[in-house]
């Protein structure tokens, strides 16, 4: 294979003020790309997801080592003078920041865009927020949950009848983070031709917003809510969850030509693609409440294995129902590298996910484990500021690095 050398973002200095998972995730996004990417956190509390999770050593947990791998850790106090100074120094020699202060706390503290960009103008420069910077309410706070019900999120996930439900994982973060990125690197490739940066202003609120994607046209079109689904499609049946006669079973039928071949191949009823009300899929999900009980009771009838197995020979996409324990450790996920093991110094053998992105045949790696609280401290600063020796000492002394 094609070695992953050089990555897409080597050279590229992203200084990752953030904190949670938006902005975390998008500088995870980066770094995986290849960037080199210096966390600065809290000397004492470090990221607030250090607290969140499962315990990894004395300082890190499930949830922070999800979105801070790639990274190197400094600790340094933003609310001394030294510490800022410190900040504006390593701004300088970034090519991106990555922020999400409360409403005016950058530009207390002498971070903000106007401060940074008299520094560095090529400085790329991301505020993540929890509402728009355009509306009333860019100085509140906001959080995914919160976002999650105000923008509809809730009210469309979950069965017909349930009440409001959040999502499994923090989509609104994860969304935002993603998006964030894609803005990162779309002014980037705007800063080959001008050599300037831009302030990007992301919020959670728009990017929940986003994601109700054809919910929401369909919503707006409708002047109504549309109904649940819960496991099944809006728009396609059968595509759902179904229970096979020795456990769950994804079906996600496509069109009408793979309905026929799943009536005719896997449940052995031919008769019902000739029928006018099942022959469409419009006309499929027009008289789904007739349909899916035939379905439900056919499928009902055959191993889970026998199901999956007439359907891949068919073309027909369909799965197993795994546990997410189950999921991690399948053959599926380690023959594609999709996990990746590091010994943690404090915590033995460990684990995180291994970056999506495939270059050339060559998946991108995990050449930092999720660092230690202040980890890289001594290291960065002495690369980038050339501070060494009774320097650092004076500065911990006096708290203001870890």
């Amino acid at each position: 294979m094609t070695s992953f050398s050089p990555a897409p973002l080597a050279g590229l200095r992203v200084l990752d003020l953030s904190r949670v998972m938006a902005g975390p995730l998008c500088a995870q996004a980066l770094a995986d790309l290849g960037a080199e990417v210096i966390k600065v956190e809290h000397p004492d509390r470090g990221d607030d997801t250090r607290d969140w999770g499962l315990r990894i050593g004395r300082h890190n947990t499930t949830y922070f080592n999800s979105c801070n791998r790639n990274k190197r850790s400094v600790a340094i106090d933003l609310q001394t003078p030294e510490g800022r100074d410190m900040a504006r120094q390593l701004a300088a020699k970034s090519d991106v920041l990555i922020q999400n202060f409360k409403h005016g706390g950058a530009e207390k503290m002498g971070l903000g865009y106007e401060d940074l960009k008299a520094l560095n103008p090529g400085l790329i420069y991301c505020s993540i927020a929890g509402y728009s910077a355009l509306g009333p309410e860019r100085a509140r706070p906001g959080y995914d949950l919160v976002i999650q019900g105000e923008t509809g999120l809730m009210a469309m996930n979950g069965e017909e009848g349930q009440g409001p439900l959040k999502f499994g994982i923090a989509a609104v973060d994860m969304f935002t983070g993603m998006y964030a990125g894609q803005a990162i690197l779309a002014v980037l490739h705007e800063r080959h031709r001008t050599g300037r940066g831009r302030h990007i202003q992301m919020s959670l609120y728009d990017g929940g917003m986003m994601i109700t994607s054809y919910y929401g046209l369909t919503a707006w079109m409708q002047q109504a809510d549309p109904p649940k689904f819960g496991n099944s499609h809006p728009s396609i049946v059968p595509y759902g969850v179904f229970d096979a006669a020795d456990g769950p079973v994804v079906i996600a039928v496509g069109n009408n030509g793979q309905f026929r071949k799943f009536c005719e191949a896997v449940i052995e009823r031919p008769d019902l693609p000739q029928d006018a009300r099942f022959a469409q899929n419009t006309e499929r999900s027009k008289h789904r409440a007739v349909l899916l009980p035939i379905l439900l009771a056919e499928i009902a009838k055959h191993p889970r294995a026998l199901l999956i197995e007439r359907m891949d020979a068919a073309g027909i996409p369909c799965g197993e129902v795994l546990g997410l324990y189950e999921a991690l450790g399948s053959a599926r996920t380690r023959e594609v590298g999709l996990w990746h093991s590091f010994e943690d110094s404090e915590a033995g053998t460990q684990g995180v996910h291994a970056p999506p992105y495939v270059f050339d045949g060559q998946r991108a790696p995990v050449h930092q484990s999720p660092p230690h609280l202040g980890e890289h401290t001594v290291e960065v600063l002495g690369e980038l500021l050339g501070l060494q020796g009774s320097d650092l000492e004076g500065l911990r002394a006096r708290q203001v690095i870890r």
